[in-house]
């Protein structure tokens, strides 16, 4: 999803706003995903780095704000994962793109020790445009011990005019080290209301955007994701009873990451119905009976494994069918 094609969301827009205002080199703006990380991030770069900063951020139509729109400005360095890198159009390394054109290796899911070297003898030089120079990684928790200990030296001392956002949405997993030697600033979670507004300008029917966000639990970027991806609200709704069934055609075009987050939102709902507590991420009419507490504690123990390799499934659709199995069972336990 390209952040040109999305109306920045007015919550981003105020803390944009706040940020600008105060100073410090480093910042490390954390929280659940679907907050809009990676939008505020790209945001506080353009203004750093424009020709005509406001208060309110960049100008968007300076020579500074194109490049960046482009993705060619000379002063910003943007550390992702390839995979993103390359979904959200911008450039690789010249050695790693020859490296997957020529399928020496595929993409990375995590953010490269060769890339924070590039990015490092990036900060050490001099700034083409004479704005100074801007850093943006995300998610910063995919990089990995060696990545971000490459990072540290120069995060604790920035050479010259350097500035740092990193984005997380698993902040906890981040080195100590690393969290120590930012600002930080947790993600303000929008008003119901602000999210289905902004859900509706990007063109979503209005219970459509009540259904997504539900099944986001909340976040809105996530829920706008959940709608462009092709689900419609009345499968999400069908998705309790299907799996209660053991019907693998529901969940049969879903990532396996995907399946296990839509099972990890149904187990949790189940936990919460069998307490008295509200579901968070389906209307309770759509949901089957509760089984029995401990029969609801081994699937989430279950799910949260299973997560751990979801990128990395040995069969996708033996996967599949052992995750809707183990559901239906659990679904079906009885006292």
């Amino acid at each position: 999803m390209s952040e040109a094609a999305v109306a920045l969301a007015p919550w981003i827009a105020a803390q944009r706003t706040s940020l600008l205002a105060q100073r410090g080199h480093a910042w490390l703006l954390q929280g659940p995903s679907g907050l809009g990380q990676y939008a505020l991030g790209l945001e506080l770069v353009r203004a750093w780095l424009c020709d005509t900063p406001t208060e309110q951020g960049a100008c968007g139509h300076c020579g500074s704000c194109h490049a960046i729109d482009v993705r060619t400005h000379a002063d910003l360095c943007v550390l992702m994962p390839e995979v993103q890198m390359m979904a959200l159009s911008w450039p690789l390394s010249e050695k790693a793109q020859a490296d997957i054109d020529d399928k020496k290796r595929k993409p990375s899911r995590e953010i490269r020790v060769e890339a924070m070297r590039d990015a490092v003898e990036f900060s050490q030089r001099t700034s083409a445009r004479g704005r100074g120079k801007a850093v943006l990684v995300y998610p910063a928790e995919q990089m990995n011990h060696v990545t971000a200990n490459a990072l540290l030296k120069t995060l604790e001392e920035p050479p010259g005019d350097v500035r740092f956002v990193l984005a997380s949405e698993a902040a906890h997993q981040l080195l100590p080290t690393i969290r120590s030697r930012c600002l930080g600033h947790t993600m303000v979670w929008p008003a119901e209301a602000d999210s289905l507004a902004w859900l509706q300008a990007q063109g979503l029917a209005g219970d459509a955007a009540a259904s997504f966000l539900r099944a986001a639990g909340g976040r809105p970027e996530d829920a706008l994701a959940l709608a462009q991806s092709g689900r419609s609200p009345q499968a999400w709704s069908a998705l309790p009873q299907a799996v209660a069934r053991g019907d693998v055609t529901a969940l049969g075009d879903w990532a396996p990451a995907q399946v296990i987050d839509a099972l990890q939102k149904l187990c949790h709902d189940l936990l919460a119905a069998s307490v008295g507590a509200a579901p968070r991420y389906f209307a309770p009419a759509d949901l089957p009976k509760a089984p029995p507490l401990g029969a609801l504690t081994r699937w989430s123990r279950a799910l949260s494994k299973a997560a751990r390799t979801a990128d990395h499934p040995f069969n996708g659709g033996l996967m599949l069918e052992a995750l809707v199995a183990q559901a239906r069972n659990t679904l079906h336990s009885r006292h």
